[in-house]
This record gives structure tokens, sequence and C-alpha cells, in this order.
């Protein structure tokens, strides 16, 4: 995996608010971020701009290599079996094994199952296989652990270990904690320190 992604004095405005402003950090080949702050601050604002969602109120994006988004949309048909909605994302990202992915989520005893009738949890861990997948360079993951418990959590940030090992790129935007490879304190973005 060859990814990168930077901001350079990043800022962004919503409904006329300025939530954020002067966010800078650049990422490579292994880093993981974790984006941390109170609900409204403007963490899932800030992926969005990441994935070219959302354009910058000011600043600069760059970024190289394949990208891919988890966020509250999980984007899965509610009216097909949880096998049918997943083959539909396999064939768009290509993967050609998805049975790793679905083992390391736990999910292959609900294929059958119609995704309406899934937790929010089994949601949650399909929607990662998905991500898994993908084969993205750069992961952005908004509040990845919310609504998993603590068996899949671990499974999550055992996945993110191995995705940045393998070296690829990770942000986590989460008011939780969340172990990611290296140091907390250098590795965590505290968009408090940003606001105006």
């Amino acid at each position: 995996m060859q990814g990168r992604l930077v901001a350079k004095n990043l800022s962004c405005q919503r409904g006329g608010r300025l939530l954020f402003a002067g966010v800078s950090f650049e990422l490579g080949a292994g880093d993981a971020l974790h984006v941390t702050g109170a609900n409204g601050i403007g963490k899932s604002s800030m992926l969005r701009q990441l994935a070219g969602l959302l354009p910058a109120f000011s600043g600069d994006i760059e970024r190289s290599g394949s990208l891919a988004l988890l966020d509250e949309r999980l984007a899965l048909d509610e009216h097909a079996s949880l096998a049918k909605a997943l083959e539909f994302w396999e064939q768009v990202d290509g993967c050609k094994d998805p049975r790793p992915a679905l083992d390391a989520m736990g999910i292959t005893d609900l294929l059958d199952i119609p995704v309406r009738y899934l937790s929010t949890g089994q949601r949650k861990r399909a929607t990662f296989a998905r991500l898994l997948n993908s084969s993205s360079d750069i992961w952005l993951l908004d509040e990845p652990l919310n609504g998993l418990d603590t068996n899949a959590q671990e499974a999550v940030e055992a996945e993110i270990v191995r995705h940045c090992a393998d070296g690829g790129i990770c942000i986590a935007a989460s008011h939780q904690a969340i172990a990611l490879p290296g140091e907390a304190d250098e590795n965590t973005l505290p968009l408090a320190e940003f606001t105006p």
C-alpha cells in the first residue's frame, strides 16, 4: 500500500458557523490518527472533507492512494440478504475472496438474513467487512466502535493495526477511546484545540 494524506491549515464552516480552523497534519504509510472532540465539533465534517465529499472552507488537502469512508451511512440494501448486499459491493470493489473479511468480523452465519433484521452492531460489522474487502490504502472511520460489543471492538481495532502494519493509513474520528498503532499522545488530534 502506498497512500499519503496531508491537510494544510484546514478549516470547516457549516451552517454559517466556523467549526474548526488551522488543522494541519501529514500521514504516510503505516500512520494512524485519532481525531477527538465533543459532538458537533466537526469530526465527521473533517472526514467528509478528506474524502472529497465536502469542500474545505479554507486550506488544502493532498491525497494519493485509494480511499474508503466508513460513516453512519452504512450503504447496505435493507431489502436484500446480507450476502446479496455485500456481493454488490464486492463487485464494485473488485473483491476476489470475501471470506477472510467475513470471518474476521464474525458475520458468516448472518449471510442469509435480510439486512433490515440485523442489529446495529451486526450491520456495523458487515460494513467493516465491506471496508476490508475494498483494499483501500486510506481508511476514514467515523465513530467506528459505536454499536459494537467488546469482542467486535477488539476485532475492529486488530484490523486497524493490521491495515497500518501493511502500510495503510487510518484516521478514526471518535469521542471514544480506540486502540491505534503508535503512541496515543502522538497520534491524537483534539479538534477542541482548533475551535475559534
